[in-house]
């Protein structure tokens, strides 16, 4: 075994606070396993405006309580040079989470910090909103979303103006997450970092008061029948009691699916976009013939919708297609006139529309909430990955929770006019045009497929996209708007067709998104645009695979 490496793994190992991942690594170690090895020490698990995210395991290149316990250590040191006194820790029922958890408290108290920490497993947005009730300077919250079961996570958010930048409770944005990404490449070794015991768990009348604040979203509903899948996270509990506060009583669970389990066994990926994942929803759906589906992520500040299409029955509703129509709703009901409206630039360019129609102003962000959650003033925002905040004064951050009781109140609003969303959402596109949207995800296995995919766009685009000219083309590294720079390619084609390929976040994926508008009367205008995304889809695929 090459002696590096091995001196590497034995300095690891003796740092290791997890006697499960020291045992892992010693055995590996022992037996000369070097090809197993170098995976796991392939550099430290990457630290940016999104945290931490990857597979669980021992070594720096996976998420275990040694690179946690190092990530707090830095963000400790980051806390302390910027005065920042207070911490409040959340964490999703994952596998490592109450560890990830435990660890992290240990050492903000052992820094000498006022910490935190919520009673159980709830949603991000809980934790999100504990930040601004508890007037903290810092939140963590321990979740890896809708990854895969196999991965954890740990996100971070500020409370007040950090570095000239107002956070306001939200995640943190460059140059933040490399501050704090240097301070852990130097933190010390872990032997020497003090641990303390002396957190306070935070009192029930928080999560409470979340629920309160989140239940006056809705009002006065109609008797609507819901549907709903917590798809094995962490949101059953907390939608429940917001729902029943509000007074939707007719709320059908997916039983197989309405507990936390961190094995998500009827999922493929416990995502509500991927194929398959709300099925048992909509077949309870079909079942209790209810007016709307509700789907939330694992850690529920994600929120999916369906409806029931009378064209071609149950079909899950695209973020786009709920943007819209949260959107509308917000905008005909918002009595502040400054509001702002605002999506990321990779989401539809509907709502731009219907900010012009009802005379409020817009605003277009990177894409990531960290970004929309930085306009000042909004009224409404959301990203076309099922992210919403329809209550940003509460928690300035997507929120599955809140997005879902407006949603419901919608329906409940249309039911009592006869209407269903379907209905709603289709005056939407006759007044603005319909715009069709749609999404290519191509896993990968390294960061330098995505380079290679982005390449083939930037250094050979062609001239033309299934036979549709390509009119204009951006490089978003080097932007000529008022966006900041950022690693994608726009363009668009036959003047009418918007293109923009990036890579994903939060998970090893390069994602193209399509949009295209179309007039007239409806039904034919769906057909026209169906047709080309078919057609441009199709060829946006094999040059991505290829």
């Amino acid at each position: 075994m090459d002696s590096k490496l091995r001196d590497e793994v034995e300095r690891w190992i003796d740092e290791d606070p997890d006697p499960l991942t020291r045992k892992q690594l010693a055995t590996l170690l022992a037996t000369g396993s070097e090809a197993e090895l170098r995976p796991y020490f392939s550099g430290f698990l990457e630290f940016g405006t999104a945290g931490l995210r990857g597979e669980l395991g021992p070594g720096p290149s996976r998420m275990n309580r040694a690179v946690v316990s190092k990530t707090a250590t830095g963000l400790a040191q980051f806390m302390k040079k910027n005065g920042l006194n207070s911490i409040v820790i959340g964490r999703d029922a994952r596998y490592g989470s109450e560890d990830f958890t435990r660890d992290t408290a240990e050492i903000m108290s052992g820094a000498g910090f006022t910490v935190y920490v919520l009673p159980r497993p709830l949603p991000t947005p809980v934790l999100a909103y504990a930040v601004r009730k508890l007037n903290c300077d810092v939140g963590v919250m321990v979740t890896a979303s809708h990854n895969p079961p196999r991965d954890n996570g740990y996100k971070v958010y500020l409370g007040g103006t950090v570095n000239g930048i107002e956070y306001n409770g939200s995640q943190i944005i460059a140059p933040t997450d490399k501050a704090i990404s240097n301070e852990i490449a130097h933190s010390p070794h872990l032997k020497t970092v003090p641990r303390q015991s002396n957190w306070q768990i935070v009192d029930e009348a928080v999560i409470d008061s979340y629920i309160e604040v989140t239940s006056r979203l809705g009002n006065s509903p109609a008797p609507i029948s819901i549907v709903y899948t917590a798809l094995h996270g962490v949101g059953k509990e907390t939608l429940v009691k917001v729902f029943n506060r509000a007074g939707f009583k007719d709320l059908h669970l997916v039983s197989e699916q309405a507990e936390p389990d961190p094995d998500f066994p009827t999922v493929a990926f416990p995502n509500p976009e991927e194929a398959g994942a709300i099925d048992l929803a909509l077949d309870l759906a079909r079942k209790t013939s209810a007016d709307l589906v509700i789907a939330n992520d694992p850690d529920a500040d994600r929120c999916a919708g369906a409806i029931n299409d009378p064209l071609g029955g149950w079909r899950m509703l695209r973020g786009d297609e709920v943007g819209a129509l949260l959107g509308e709703y917000i905008a005909v009901h918002t009595k502040d006139k400054s509001g702002v409206l605002a999506n990321s630039i990779v989401s539809s360019s509907i709502l731009s529309k219907i900010a012009a129609h009802h005379r409020l102003p817009f605003e277009e962000t990177l894409t990531g909430f960290k970004y929309l959650s930085k306009v000042k003033n909004l009224a409404f925002g959301y990203e076309e990955a099922l992210g919403y905040a329809v209550d940003a004064d509460s928690v300035n951050d997507k929120d599955g929770i809140s997005a879902a009781i407006v949603l419901a109140q919608l329906a409940s609003d249309l039911s009592k006019e006869g209407k269903t969303v379907a209905d709603y959402l289709d005056e939407i596109w006759q007044r603005y045009g319909f715009h069709g949207t749609r999404q290519i995800s191509v896993r990968t296995t390294s960061t330098s497929d995505i380079a290679r995919v982005l390449g083939r766009f930037r250094e050979a685009m062609p001239q033309s996209i299934a036979d549709y000219p390509v009119t204009s083309f951006d490089d978003l590294e080097k932007p000529s708007g008022t966006l900041p720079p950022t690693n994608g390619v726009r363009f668009f084609l036959d003047q009418r067709i918007r293109v923009i390929v990036r890579p994903s976040g939060t998970e090893p994926k390069i994602k193209c998104y399509l949009e295209v508008v179309e007039g007239g009367e409806l039904v034919a205008a769906k057909k026209r645009a169906t047709e080309v995304l078919d057609k441009v889809e199709a060829a946006l695929r094999a040059l991505m695979t290829a």
